[in-house]
């Protein structure tokens, strides 16, 4: 079988999506869309390009919802966020990577989207550019970017460094703040701290805030929901920073300290300093 492999550019996770198109298909063609993003649209534009052909995508939020038009304009079901595909079965990431999915696919085509860093990279093959028949389509006609004030953005950051419950407080972020303009790096947060009123919304790492995938993300006083972990599991390594030695952030850290952050961050800190002198 053929495999139509739709990108948004030239992106790790469109790379990664390639990975899984070579796995399951004879032969690959990739296509993105040009103009304003309209999902409906492009949806229809990656249907007639596809034919007969199996469709996969990154499992980025643009490429799951541009895959979720595509399965409801042809009625066949989507695999989402996929790890392993045989045939018409796929193991996939479900409850925000708690959970893994064993599924039978029913239907003579596969639509599947990749998981994120599940899939090394591969190259992705010379890509068609599609424009779409907007037509009476929503078009979304702005995408806002969060005010990040000169500083790394969360997405983009190396190193990520995010307080929990644990911190206390907004004061007690003080500290984190010291250790990441030491890393330049990005200060992240769990969904207690910017529901207590702490941080920004755009400050949360989790299934409801950003998706991270730095070298490093150092998790300071969090105890390691689900939630959260589904938000920092792209990271290369984790070091976890808690108090209680039963954290579950310490089932999913590379590097673990048991101990009061704040005595602990200032002392890295301190250390850095010491490196750098």
């Amino acid at each position: 079988m053929n495999v139509l492999l739709f990108v948004e550019g030239n992106d790790e996770l469109s790379a990664q999506a390639a990975t899984l198109a070579h796995s399951v298909g004879d032969e690959v063609r990739a296509v993105q869309v040009g103009g304003p993003y309209a999902p409906a649209a492009w949806a229809k534009a990656i249907v007639d390009a596809a034919g007969n052909d199996d469709i996969v995508g990154p499992g980025s939020d643009r490429g799951n919802e541009v895959l979720a038009h595509v399965a409801a304009q042809l009625d066949l079901p989507l695999a989402a966020n996929v790890i392993e595909a045989r045939g018409g079965e796929v193991t996939r990431i479900r409850w925000g990577g708690t959970l893994l999915e064993e599924a039978r696919i029913h239907a003579d085509r596969r639509l599947l989207t990749a998981a994120p860093f599940a899939f090394p990279p591969a190259e992705v093959p010379a890509t068609e550019t599609l424009t779409p028949q907007l037509g009476d389509e929503p078009v979304v006609v702005e995408h806002v970017s969060p005010d990040t004030g000169g500083k790394v953005s969360l997405a983009d950051a190396k190193v990520v460094v995010s307080g929990g419950r644990g911190v206390g407080s907004a004061e007690g972020f003080a500290v984190l703040e010291e250790l990441a303009a030491l890393l330049d790096a990005a200060v992240g947060c769990s969904r207690v701290v910017t529901s207590a009123g702490w941080r920004p919304h755009t400050d949360q790492v989790g299934q409801t805030g950003t998706k991270v995938s730095p070298d490093l993300y150092i998790a300071c006083g969090i105890s390691g929901a689900t939630q959260h972990i589904a938000g920092c599991k792209g990271a290369k390594k984790l070091l976890a920073i808690n108090a209680d030695k039963e954290a579950t952030i310490f089932a999913h850290a590379d590097y673990a300290v048991v101990g009061d952050l704040h005595e602990i961050v200032p002392a890295i800190t301190a250390e850095l300093r010491k490196v750098r002198e």
